[in-house]
């Protein structure tokens, strides 16, 4: 009889265990130096602080995202900078202001350039509204003197030529598919920042793997220094080594420093204002990895493994952590991100703030 029962009591760990899909196991790679590159793109920040709504680190107390982010490890900052923004959040004032306040912190700044004024993807890479209708020539000198003035006043640790510029920037002048514009184009921009603020590292950032190698290829021998990439699960797949294959690759092929220059995911489904999220199926998870605050620590976890095992690999940026519903639960133009940022819907800072720590 109690071989019997414990045979069906074998059975039933074996059936509980057979239903619960496993996170994806990425092998350890040997210990390394601390990555070069912690970071969180806190672009809304601005808005957050002007919402008056009381932000609390993991313990509950009450602390600036700021500080929460820098007591957790985080060692670098991105923000995005518009040309001539409808609201100042974006704009060269508001980022310049926010750039000293983060260098004063004792954090880097990670600077994105646009060239536009909204957002730039790799759908979308619209001409400034100042710039519309100049001439191909005017455009390089515009690029130059914009970027001049930029870093001339901010001296950013890093600075990002265009957004997730897959298919060019400054559409239709510098699309990839006339590669000797947008060449040329970049390279006014890089001149910019070799003169006028030699010290910030220059970043080429593509949106997921797929389009990296051509992208790279059509801009060897420009003068960068590092390789960003963009890695989300619902847009760019859900095979963890897969990635670590592609960005291995990616930086054996191009011979330069790589990191994931933008990643989330959510610690729910769930929603805490009336305007629709990115990430709300299960379709858009990866297998084994659940949308609660465990769930997305464990997915950062496994992206700083992933990063830390590629050859060159230097770092990860975490978007949208910033990003709660500050206008409120019933904003229908809110925040289409909260339940990927890194507070949760009662602006407590979650378990995955951690994956900063050096």
């Amino acid at each position: 009889m109690a071989k019997k029962f414990l045979a069906i009591l074998l059975s039933l760990i074996v059936l509980v265990s057979c239903g619960e899909p496993e996170v994806p196991e990425i092998p350890e790679a040997p210990k390394t130096p601390t990555l070069e590159i912690r970071g969180a793109d806190m672009s809304f920040l601005p808005e957050v602080r002007q919402s008056g709504l009381a932000i609390r680190n993991a313990a509950g107390v009450p602390e600036d995202m700021l500080a929460t982010l820098k007591n957790a490890g985080a060692n670098v900052v991105r923000l995005r900078l518009w040309n001539n923004p409808t609201t100042p959040t974006s704009g060269f004032e508001t980022v310049k202001t926010l750039s000293t306040e983060i260098k004063n912190r004792g954090m880097k700044v990670m600077l994105t350039l646009h060239y536009s004024d909204s957002w730039a993807d790799p759908g979308t890479q619209t001409i400034p509204a100042l710039w519309q209708g100049i001439s191909y020539e005017r455009l390089l000198d515009s690029v130059y003197h914009f970027t001049r003035r930029v870093v001339q006043a901010i001296q950013p640790e890093y600075i990002k030529i265009g957004n997730e510029i897959n298919s060019g920037l400054l559409w239709p002048h510098g699309h990839i598919n006339q590669p000797t514009q947008m060449r040329a184009l970049l390279q006014r921009g890089i001149e910019a920042v070799r003169t006028y603020s030699p010290r910030s590292k220059i970043v080429m950032h593509i949106g997921g793997t797929t389009a990296a190698n051509y992208f790279l290829g059509r801009i060897a021998g420009l003068d960068y220094d590092i390789i960003g990439i963009s890695y989300y699960p619902k847009w760019h797949g859900t095979n963890l080594s897969a990635l670590q294959q592609a960005l291995t690759q990616i930086a054996s092929n191009h011979q330069k420093p790589i990191f994931i220059a933008e990643t989330s995911y959510p610690f729910t489904l769930g929603w805490n204002d009336w305007t629709n999220n990115v990430v709300g199926e299960a379709g858009h998870l990866i297998p084994g990895i659940p949308a609660t605050s465990e769930g997305q620590l464990a997915f950062m976890q496994q992206i700083r493994q992933i990063i830390d095992n590629v050859p060159n690999g230097i770092g990860f940026v975490y978007w949208g952590a910033e990003w709660i519903s500050y206008r409120g639960v019933q904003a229908t133009d809110g925040s289409t991100w909260e339940n990927q940022a890194l507070w949760d819907f009662n602006n407590r800072a979650l378990p995955a703030i951690s994956v900063f720590a050096p």
